[in-house]
């Protein structure tokens, strides 16, 4: 009996399907689509929408092998992640180049993120390459991988199970440009992760998304106060208002800004200086100088502060998860307890006000 051996056809995205492919190339296992590397209005607005937490879970692409120019079996391969956010960084810096563009599955995350959680990784790109028959497309077995996926990525395991050699490319993808000019070799600027004023401030958006719950929390504990007060929603609530909010743009905005020049290694005590900064200001300015008042205003306002400076660490290249998790260990008791004597101290002024 003669067995039937079924072939494995190449996994390939659709070609044309979406507005940043621009025809497509020919290979020995089909069309692959030509990306733009020119970005349009719809690039910049997706990229704006998701920077402030909009539809950011499901801005992705299809993961697979796309081309830049016009690339050769002799054209290096280029390795990133499905977030469209990152594949639009990347493209954007391939004008004049012809290379092709693996795209992992990474569920939607950046490259960094993404080697964290293992999606950026030996199983995936081992998978990629078979599903892609990459062997067939190119005739080197080099990849060039982003460094901050290396984490993520065995270079001997990927080698080993799929015989393609792993390289770690430049940090940036500005520097893909030069880095491909000086024959895959990186210079010392390369290598280094940078976190410049620009880039702080592409994350504040999306950290200050992500304060809406303590908003929410801070909101309903001024309206507290007030229905508990002599002078509803007067001056008093106002005042409040003012004071907690500028707790959270201290830790959320005004701590990633300035990030570099608050001492302290610790974001927590960065986000409790900022906190205590703004609440010392506010009360110089706005409230009476009273001991037992400004010590509630200061524990409720540098709690939180210091709260969501901690949470900026998961945005930042400045700290391990191992000494993300000591902080937290040690700052969040800290944290939860000056927010709840400060709120059980407004409470009681405001009750020592009416009797």
């Amino acid at each position: 009996m003669k067995l039937e051996i079924k072939k494995i056809e190449p996994l390939l995205p659709p070609v044309g399907n979406e507005q940043w492919i621009e025809g497509s190339v020919s290979t020995k296992i089909g069309k692959v689509g030509k990306i733009k590397t020119k970005l349009d209005w719809k690039d910049t607005l997706g990229g704006f929408k998701v920077r402030w937490g909009m539809n950011r879970m499901n801005y992705r692409i299809e993961p697979g092998i796309y081309a830049a120019g016009n690339p050769s079996p002799d054209s290096p391969v280029l390795v990133s992640a499905n977030y469209k956010l990152t594949f639009d960084i990347l493209r954007k810096n391939l004008s004049g180049i012809d290379a092709w563009v693996l795209i992992l599955d990474t569920k939607g995350v950046n490259v960094w993120c993404a080697a964290g959680k293992g999606t950026f990784g030996t199983k995936e790109l081992v998978n990629r390459i078979k599903k892609v028959h990459l062997e067939k497309i190119v005739s080197h077995n080099t990849l060039i991988l982003p460094q901050l996926g290396a984490v993520g990525v065995s270079a001997f395991e990927t080698a080993k199970k799929s015989g393609f050699k792993v390289v770690y490319g430049p940090v940036r993808a500005d520097d893909l440009s030069e880095y491909l000019k000086n024959g895959l070799q990186k210079t010392e600027k390369m290598s280094r992760v940078f976190f410049h004023l620009k880039d702080r401030l592409a994350v504040v958006p999306i950290e200050l998304v992500g304060t809406k719950k303590i908003f929410i929390i801070l909101s309903a504990l001024c309206v507290l106060f007030e229905l508990i007060s002599t002078q509803v929603f007067g001056a008093a609530f106002w005042k409040d208002y003012a004071l907690f909010m500028g707790g959270i743009l201290s830790g959320a905005v005004l701590t990633p800004i300035l990030l570099p020049l608050i001492p302290f290694r610790s974001f927590a005590l960065k986000g409790f200086l900022m906190g205590t900064i703004w609440v010392s200001f506010f009360t110089y300015f706005f409230l009476p100088h009273l001991p037992l008042p400004f010590a509630a205003d200061f524990l409720l306002t540098a709690s939180v502060s210091s709260y969501l400076a901690v949470n900026f660490t998961g945005a930042t290249t400045f700290t391990s998860l191992s000494g993300v998790k000591k902080e937290l260990k040690i700052g969040l008791p800290l944290m939860l307890g000056g927010f709840g004597i400060g709120i059980i101290l407004k409470l009681l002024i405001r009750l020592l006000v009416l009797s």
